[in-house]
């Protein structure tokens, strides 16, 4: 029923769970319902696919060229994101795939932050999907240099800050550096213009971060956080667990 409710306002226009930030790339409200389920995770990939397909569809009668191109590598982006936590790996990676092919285009079409950031996105979320060593040493560096790409147009992009500082938080030892990554997580609070998602990826890899260093109350008001923001989130609930 909650799938259906979804779609019908989507495709009413009349929409209005967005969240009370202004969104720094002023995400239009008819995507937010695919975003909001993806993070919620109280939806299955089978069950958010439908969104995902109406929110697509409304993206090619609302917009055009590069800004098209962008959206549809970002309702790819989050239906991949859907399938990875269910463990779903090689549809994830198709959707990543035509994510980067979108941002691709979008890019031909008309450089921009945004573009760049889809780009980086989906590869590092390919090369998480395919849980290959050999295409993350091939492309791991170009994650990076997209971001960097994406805050060489707009500084203040807090999803590519992110994930240049998530290099630092996740990447297995002895290739991370916890307490970097925690220092540059912290700076993105100020430093970057969040949407809802940036504030709970920020707030739980700070969480990550501190488990890792076996700081349990510096841990905890972090992953707090990240549950204000979304409480269902089982990627969160699952580090509060450990603590």
């Amino acid at each position: 029923m909650r799938v259906l409710a979804l779609i019908l306002l989507i495709s009413a226009g009349i929409y209005t769970g967005v969240n009370a930030d202004a969104s720094a790339q002023t995400l239009p409200y008819w995507f937010i319902p695919l975003r909001e389920a993806v993070y919620e995770q109280q939806l299955t990939a089978n069950e958010i696919a439908p969104i995902f397909r109406q929110v697509s569809g409304r993206a090619r009668v609302e917009l055009s060229g590069a800004a098209l191109y962008v959206m549809l590598s970002r309702c790819e982006y989050m239906m991949g994101r859907a399938y990875q936590f269910e463990e779903r790996n090689r549809e994830a990676a198709d959707r990543y795939r035509e994510g980067i092919r979108w941002a691709e285009m979008a890019l031909e079409a008309q450089e921009s932050s945004e573009a760049w950031q889809m780009l980086a996105e989906n590869l590092s979320q390919l090369i998480a999907a395919r849980s290959s060593t050999a295409f993350a040493m091939a492309n791991g560096l170009r994650v990076e240099r997209y971001a960097r790409n994406a805050l060489a147009i707009n500084s203040r992009n807090a999803a590519a800050q992110y994930m240049i500082a998530a290099r630092w938080v996740f990447a297995p030892s002895p290739f991370n550096n916890l307490r970097r990554g925690i220092t540059m997580m912290r700076a993105i609070l100020t430093e970057g213009d969040m949407d809802k998602d940036d504030r709970f990826n920020v707030y739980s890899a700070i969480g990550f971060a501190y488990i890792q260093l076996r700081r349990p109350d510096d841990a905890r008001p972090w992953l707090q956080r990240a549950l204000e923001v979304y409480p269902t989130n089982q990627f969160a609930q699952s580090l509060l667990a450990q603590l």
